[in-house]
């Protein structure tokens, strides 16, 4: 089709007119992708019959919600306000739940929600973050793009009574691709505990009972220890050319109380701080399980059926393992922290026992239908697989403690590292003493 120049003038006249109109009256946010990294702030506090819970989050966040935009780009704030409370009630109140004594509370009250500069300060303290809510709104002349703006969240919970057992669950971790959150709990006598984690932790207890730890720790001890492959391995390796059970007892007992201890030490800050220290650990885990495999592999069956004391050594490796698991979630258990640890440490014997009670008559079929004098190849073959699976883990583990070559360098001679040295000699000397005690009790045993 032909134009004719004054009818194509008309045209680029026309849509000129229309792109400065656009321009002009405030526009939409289109709906954005999800953020990779949120930060999300909160305080929570039971105060009689009423939960009150403040919550800071970007609003970057509220995804597939048009807020809308001035001509120049930046967020009109004004404007926004009307869907302020949509979003806080799509993204933030439909994803939290609240407990008491065991029953779900109902929906909570959205008393505000409200737009905040990211140079605000007052989420450093409950009183602060209460205060903000009483003051002007921001206006018109504040200029602030979108990705920046912070979405101030007040809610309020009615409880059935005063002093009832109350459990959150936060799930806000679909906020972004990484969500950090940082919750203080304010308690009854006003002491402010302060939990830092990442995703959606199972349940937050506001203030922890020693059967709470119990509960959470010990499910906690038991999902690791089935998740975590490694340690299986090494535990198959350990039990793979035991034929009778009491020297599987002596194996497995051995390992258990080396673990314990050390997972018990890390938690009360005996083990190294140093950013190299769990790559180390990693690495050493693949080479106790490469170190087993090889054993069953060239070692004669006699001398293989009596490893507590190899088991013991590689489990005190093992239970800094275990510790680097655990360190994130002993915030949970609030003043129980002797409890937490009893408790993932029996849910990580649980979950031991099943593997084992599981493999062992899997094995035991084995070696019956290849007959008494092949037996051994069970123990070889399996060896060899495992080996393959743990070298490979060995040395990508080693290439990321590569990385920390640089950071590497001898200690200052101070007090503070004075102090470490003991702590780690202290660690030593329980490990040695328990190892004697445990072996004078396995010489009990044989003779009796």
């Amino acid at each position: 089709m032909l134009y004719l120049p004054g009818v194509m003038h008309q045209r680029r006249v026309f849509v000129t007119a229309a792109i400065i109109a656009a321009l002009s009256v405030p526009r939409a946010l289109e709906a954005h992708e999800i953020p990779q990294r949120v930060a999300v702030l909160g305080f929570v506090r039971a105060e009689g019959t009423r939960l009150e819970l403040l919550l800071r989050v970007p609003l970057e966040a509220m995804r597939d919600v048009e807020f809308p935009l001035r001509g120049d780009g930046m967020l009109d704030v004004v404007a926004a306000r009307a869907r302020l409370a949509d979003a806080a009630q799509v993204w933030l109140v439909d994803y939290l739940t609240v407990d008491a004594d065991g029953s779900p509370l109902g929906a909570p009250r959205l008393r505000a929600a409200r737009l905040a500069l990211p140079s605000d300060r007052s989420f450093t303290t409950l009183a602060g973050a209460r205060a903000s809510f009483d003051l002007p709104e921001l206006d018109q002349r504040t200029s602030i793009a979108w990705q920046q703006a912070m979405l101030d969240v007040r809610l309020e919970y009615d409880l059935p009574a005063a002093g009832v057992h109350l459990v959150l669950h936060p799930a806000l971790a679909h906020l972004g691709v990484r969500t950090a959150s940082v919750l203080h709990i304010v308690g009854s006598d006003g002491g402010d505990r302060v939990l830092t984690y990442q995703g959606n932790p199972e349940r937050v207890v506001l203030e922890p009972r020693w059967t709470d730890a119990v509960t959470q720790f010990v499910g906690a001890g038991f999902r690791h220890i089935l998740g975590g492959i490694d340690h299986l391995l090494f535990v198959l390796c350990l039990v793979f050319p035991v034929r009778r059970w009491r020297s599987l007892v002596a194996v497995v007992t051995a390992f258990t109380l080396a673990h314990s201890l050390t997972l018990g030490a890390s938690a009360l800050g005996l083990a190294p701080g140093a950013g190299w220290f769990p790559p180390l650990v990693e690495v050493l885990i693949a080479v106790s399980i490469v170190w087993l495999a090889i054993e069953n592999i060239v070692l004669p069956a006699e001398k293989l059926a009596e490893r507590w004391a190899i088991a013991f050594a590689f489990g005190l490796v093992h239970g800094f393992g275990f510790s680097f698991a655990l360190a994130d979630q002993l915030q949970f258990a609030g003043g129980h922290l002797l409890m937490a640890l009893a408790s993932f440490n029996l849910g990580a014997e649980l979950g031991q026992l099943l593997v084992l009670a599981a493999a062992l008559p899997l094995l035991q079929w084995m070696h019956r239908r290849v007959g008494a004098q092949r037996e051994r190849l069970v123990t070889i073959v399996g060896s060899v697989i495992v080996a393959h699976t743990a070298w490979h883990w060995m040395t990508e583990r080693f290439g990321t403690l590569t990385a920390y070559r640089g950071t590497m360098a001898w200690p200052a001679l101070d007090a503070a590292f004075a102090l470490g040295a003991m702590r780690f000699a202290l660690l030593g000397c329980l490990a040695l003493a328990l190892a004697l005690a445990l072996r004078q009790i396995l010489r009990t045993v044989r003779a009796s």
